[in-house]
């Protein structure tokens, strides 16, 4: 019996590796249908060129920046509320 079931384990393994490997041939050639490589597809979110310079600066301290994407900063917030306009936060 122990024979029969060790023979039977291999015979299961065997059979989900042959379907894996026919899987993965199957989802390659669909990716080249589309014109990308399985590598492309896998390797998650295409890496970004490089940093965005900042665009805008506290005029009370030219350390503080912001790109102006995202959440505006509170110093932003502060000088907005105090009359200012973002163009007068412009970096020169």
């Amino acid at each position: 019996m122990r024979d029969l079931r060790s023979k039977l384990d291999r015979a299961i393994n065997s059979y989900e590796e042959r379907r894996r490997r026919e899987a993965l041939v199957a989802v390659e050639e669909a990716a080249r249908e589309y014109g990308f490589n399985l590598s492309d597809l896998t390797t998650g979110k295409p890496k970004r060129a490089g940093t965005v310079p900042p665009k805008y600066a506290n005029p009370q301290d030219p350390t503080m920046t912001w790109t102006g994407r995202g959440r505006k900063p509170r110093w932003v917030v502060e000088n907005l509320d105090n009359g200012k306009q973002l163009e007068d936060l412009l970096i020169g």
